[in-house]
């Protein structure tokens, strides 16, 4: 056997082996990701935090989330439903984005006259509308109110070793007294991502999540 075949020979061994030796490691098979719930809240643009607020303020911290660069504010605003019921203090979320959305659960949805789609965060097209109302001002808008997608924040390193990709829709289960599944939970990858699989209270009441639980990919 010459050198060239044999290199490549031992290559291909040495590929297999680790491949073997990643998949026995992955952690899948692991309550290993960290379960957080997520209550009612809204993301504004510039210019919505602008008319509610007043030109110019900022948001003022009143907590960090999970999420690098994420945080709960001390802003809250009022949510009215198509049949005019209102939802008080709920909170903004920091930082600023490019888009303005409400995300509800059901249950407010229920409440609120609103039949919400289940989306992506950002993802808004033809979703029902919405009024918001601060101390400054009030936004009326024609689409935005929506209800979350469960899904898993990851990094790219995360991925690699829970073996999913991007956009990818997986079961989960948690752990606690009733091992609930879910279905249909999004990974969702990025570098700036903490591990962390995101319910709502509906969907975490439903299980009787607590905080604090861990969830694995099934």
């Amino acid at each position: 056997m010459e050198d060239s075949e044999y290199k490549k020979l031992v290559e291909m061994i040495t590929e297999t082996i680790y491949k073997e030796i990643k998949l026995k490691e992955a952690p899948t098979n692991l309550f290993s990701i960290p379960v957080e719930i997520s209550n009612r809240h809204v993301h504004l643009t510039r210019d919505s935090l602008d008319v509610l607020y007043g030109k110019g303020y900022e948001l003022t911290k009143l907590r960090d989330l999970s999420q690098p660069g994420e945080f709960a504010s001390n802003e809250q605003v009022s949510i009215v439903g198509a049949n005019m019921r209102v939802i008080e203090k709920v909170r903004i979320l920091g930082p600023i984005l490019e888009y303005t959305q409400a995300e509800l659960s059901i249950t407010d949805g229920f409440f609120l006259g609103l039949d919400l789609p289940t989306r992506i965060s950002g993802n808004i097209k033809g979703s029902p509308p919405i009024i918001i109302i601060g101390p400054k001002g009030v936004l009326n808008l024609s689409e935005g109110a929506i209800r979350a997608a469960r899904h898993i924040h990851m990094t790219p390193q995360d991925a690699e070793s829970y073996q999913v990709k991007n956009g990818n829709r997986v079961k989960v289960e948690v752990s606690g007294e009733h091992g609930v599944i879910y279905k249909d939970v999004v990974i969702r990858v990025s570098a700036k991502s903490k591990l962390a699989l995101h319910l709502d209270t509906d969907e975490a009441n439903a299980g009787n999540v607590k905080i604090n639980s861990l969830a694995r990919i099934l």
